[in-house]
């Protein structure tokens, strides 16, 4: 299976958030800087300030999970540019994720994700994978199926 990198961005953020207050910090931090060496990346200092920050931001937080959701969208875009910029790492970025995974305490090692529709609506959603939905002209849009 190919992912698009806009998914290993997906799993890769989602994961440096989770690792934000934990025992994992110091890898997920490490490992992030590592992949981000490269001549038209952010400067260090400048990056390692803004993870330094965040991570803060999350330890300090009334509710660290809330904090995550929402600084996990920022990451997701920051990786995903730093991905097209630089597909040639998008394995380094899969490893670096499945290591964290393994290291991360059990809360956050799972995340829940909800999805609703309404008024004829259709909703579709995915964790680390793609959904890919075939319709026959017509149906879904509120019309019936004949």
């Amino acid at each position: 299976m190919i992912e698009s990198l806009s998914a290993v961005a997906t799993a890769a953020s989602t994961t440096l958030v989770a690792a934000m207050a934990t025992d994992a910090w110091g890898a997920a931090r490490s490992g992030l800087l590592r992949l981000f060496r490269r001549d038209d990346a952010p400067e260090q200092g400048a990056l390692v300030a803004l993870l330094e920050s965040e991570a803060a931001l999350v330890s300090e937080a009334e509710d660290p999970e809330a904090a995550r959701r929402q600084l996990a969208p920022a990451w997701q875009l920051r990786l995903e540019q730093f991905l097209h910029a630089h597909p040639e790492v998008a394995d380094d970025v899969r490893e670096l994720t499945r290591r964290l995974q393994d290291e991360l305490p059990a809360p956050q090692r799972h995340w829940v994700q909800h999805i609703e529709a309404r008024d004829h609506g259709q909703a579709f959603g995915a964790q680390g994978g793609n959904v890919i939905v075939h319709q026959e002209p017509g149906v879904g849009r509120g019309d019936r199926a004949t």
